[in-house]
């Protein structure tokens, strides 16, 4: 391969991971794939325990890319932070970032060595396509149904390249996103912003549905605080910018106002205001309920656990994104110092691993 032709598609890997077993079949993946080696690949441990670095990581599927990985620990500073760490440690002009639940495709090295071939100098990234393989034989799970709105996303981080210049440019990841969660939309809104482009590759990667309990979609309920700081920084259009959907807010803000009306009511003897309270809580929650049991498998333990989700949903919505609200009513756009982080200071953990970087 010439040299023009190398540094074109000179690239490095940036893995973030708390050391779910899924993170094997990502590495072996991308060791088994074909095409141009990354110069490094970064896997940044992100589990919180204070303990020496552990080394229980199964960096021997890499085969012959083991010689170029290298594992940082980070205490659990969350995705976003692992990011800008991750990135922070490769010195080739382009990183590419992958989630540690996915698995490239055979020839994925080969496609993205194409995709940032084929990238002009305007484009700062470059988005891979995610597959999100659901079960045959049955309708999807709520959770399932879910996850596939992967394939949708605009700049999902589970496979996006971006040119590490445009990376220092905006500062990376904003680290107030705690969770997987708007902090990849946060940072391509801050990119366009400052000039580049973002276009869709051809990669393809495969997203499988990871394995989660029945009452997750509560859990998930916190990334309303997300949106609130989303709406801080970027405006009420960011929704649109973002092709993201709006979600039910409204609907659940008033559901919950209707549930607590009835209370409020009931207490005060005002059976009346109680009574159509109550009507409008529980035709609000039963066609929040029917919308999520009609398209799925509908067994006893999904319709059971769908209807008991779709009530308490909506008062945990409103309570995070108030609370989002009120936690990020003074948020300042992202700054990064010279060291690429909101404080500019080296946070770089502990390393194993014989990489490059």
């Amino acid at each position: 391969m010439s040299a023009p032709h190398r540094a074109a598609v000179d690239y490095s890997v940036v893995i973030p991971t708390v050391g779910r077993p899924c993170l094997a079949d990502c590495l072996a993946s991308l060791g088994g794939s074909a095409g141009p080696e990354p110069r490094e690949i970064v896997i940044v441990d992100d589990r919180p325990q204070p303990e020496p670095l552990r080394e229980d990581l199964p960096l021997h599927v890499l085969g012959p890319l083991r010689e170029r990985a290298t594992v940082v620990q980070t205490g659990g500073r969350g995705p976003a932070g692992a990011r800008n760490i991750g990135w922070q440690l490769v010195t080739a002009p382009w990183v590419a970032f992958l989630d540690d639940d996915v698995r490239v495709g055979a020839r994925w090295r080969e496609a993205l060595a194409r995709d940032l071939g084929e990238a002009d100098p305007t484009v700062a990234g470059v988005q891979g396509v995610l597959d999100v393989p659901l079960p045959t034989g049955r309708r999807p799970t709520d959770w399932e149904r879910n996850t596939a709105g992967l394939a949708r996303a605009q700049w999902a981080t589970a496979d996006m390249a971006y040119r590490t210049e445009a990376l220092k440019a905006v500062g990376g990841f904003d680290e107030r996103f705690p969770r997987a969660f708007r902090e990849d939309a946060d940072l391509a809104l801050r990119v366009l912003d400052d000039g580049w482009r973002i276009r869709r590759g051809n990669r393809l990667t495969t997203h499988p549905v990871r394995p989660a309990g029945r009452w997750v979609s509560l859990r998930t309920q916190r990334g309303n605080a997300d949106d609130a700081l989303m709406l801080r920084l970027h405006g009420p259009a960011w929704w649109r910018r973002a092709a993201a959907p709006r979600g039910r807010i409204r609907r659940h803000a008033a559901v919950t106002a209707a549930g607590l009306t009835a209370l409020v009511s009931a207490a005060a003897g005002r059976r009346w205001a109680a009574a159509l309270a109550g009507a409008g809580w529980l035709l609000g929650t039963a066609e929040f309920a029917r919308a999520r049991i009609a398209p799925g498998p509908r067994t006893r333990e999904e319709v059971t656990t769908m209807l008991v989700t779709s009530a308490l949903i909506p008062p945990l919505a409103v309570y995070h994104r108030l609370a989002g609200t009120l936690r990020h009513r003074a948020a300042t756009p992202w700054e990064a110092g010279p060291g690429g982080g909101h404080d500019g200071g080296e946070h770089v953990g502990d390393r194993i691993g014989g990489g490059t970087a």
